[in-house]
């Protein structure tokens, strides 16, 4: 039986794909959060870009617009526009503050060297070869200290005092945690421990030394605001104090939550029992009547109530530090790539 041999001429044209390139890198890195800074930026991109060219590394800027309601965003678009590749810009739809901003400049930077600095001028950019020098030393992260600081007493008082307390309840003796000018070698932003949060980027010296990263400071320059005007308020301060208090909880008691919890109980029903042996010593002694005393009860209450508080706080802190996600904490209108 013969066979017929079919042949068939099927051209086949694969499918070309294109090989996912490598993001580039470059040496270092500058987040520069602003708000309401359009008449500073220019000037601040000026002095950083004649500071980084002399050193001779490739490096990138990204500014994060958190919401300004003047002509940042039109200012920003100019300085993407003239320096495609070195100016990367992301605008926010509001304001979601500091912290976030900064959540964002870390997620999109390529440096493995970061820097973090305030868009107001206050900083200096001439600075940083001081700060790439004292992390050649071996350090991690380099926070700046305004020295002298240029600031008026009704921010310099309330920081000094915050400074204090920080470095007292956590043992990182830092001048100026809140100062805004620091560097970072990348091995500390890419921490999978180091969740930033609310405004818990002033924290990051606190939380870095927790997870073992070398840290240290450095004087830098101060200059007074030109343009523009202060975010810092009492609120902020207050809001301060609470991620104090989270921070603490967080650095000491994450991992072991029953020293915190057992101890708070314990000294809780301690204090319960010696208030009722001294009701029943009055009622021994003097002949006083318990149930003739309301105010044993509502102290009772009180404490029951304010231990409940706190720890329901705390627990919930706890939740929201495991559950947290980078990207919930800001919306992006527009990003310049």
């Amino acid at each position: 039986m013969q066979q017929t041999q079919v042949s068939s001429n099927l051209t086949i044209k694969p499918e070309i794909l294109a090989p996912e390139l490598p993001e580039q890198k470059v040496a270092i890195s500058i987040v520069v959060p602003v708000m309401n800074e359009a008449q500073s930026i220019a000037i601040l991109f000026d002095k950083l870009s004649e500071q980084l060219d002399s050193l001779g590394q490739s490096y990138e800027v990204i500014f994060v617009d958190d919401g300004s309601t003047d002509n940042t965003f039109a200012e920003l678009k100019k300085l993407h526009d003239g320096h495609p590749g070195i100016v990367r810009v992301v605008r926010f739809r509001r304001n979601f503050g500091k912290t976030p901003a900064l959540v964002a400049g870390f997620e999109r930077c390529r440096g493995g060297i970061i820097f973090t600095m305030d868009g107001d001028l206050q900083d200096d950019p001439e600075e940083i070869p001081n700060f790439l020098a004292k992390l050649d030393e071996g350090y991690d992260l380099v926070s700046g200290w305004k020295f002298p600081r240029l600031d008026p007493p009704s921010k310099t008082f309330p920081s000094r005092v915050f400074n204090g307390m920080v470095s007292t309840l956590t043992g990182v003796h830092l001048h100026d945690i809140n100062n805004g000018f620091k560097a970072y070698r990348r091995e500390v932003i890419e921490d999978t421990h180091l969740k930033l949060y609310g405004e818990f980027h002033r924290f990051v010296p606190v939380m870095a030394q927790w997870r073992g990263f070398r840290i240290t400071e450095i004087k830098v320059r101060h200059y007074p605001r030109k343009y523009g005007v202060s975010k810092f308020g009492a609120s902020r301060f207050a809001r301060g104090l609470i991620d104090l208090l989270n921070v603490l909880f967080l650095t000491s008691f994450l991992r072991t939550p029953l020293r915190f919890f057992g101890a708070l109980g314990f000294w809780t029903f301690f204090l319960g029992v010696l208030v009722d042996i001294i009701v029943i010593g009055r009622r021994i002694f003097y002949g006083q009547q318990i149930h003739n005393q309301p105010l044993l009860f509502v102290g009772i209450l009180l404490m029951i109530f304010g231990v409940q508080f706190v720890l329901t706080g705390l627990q919930s802190e706890m939740i929201r530090h495991y559950a947290f996600q980078p990207g919930e904490e800001y919306s992006i209108r527009q990003e310049l790539d």
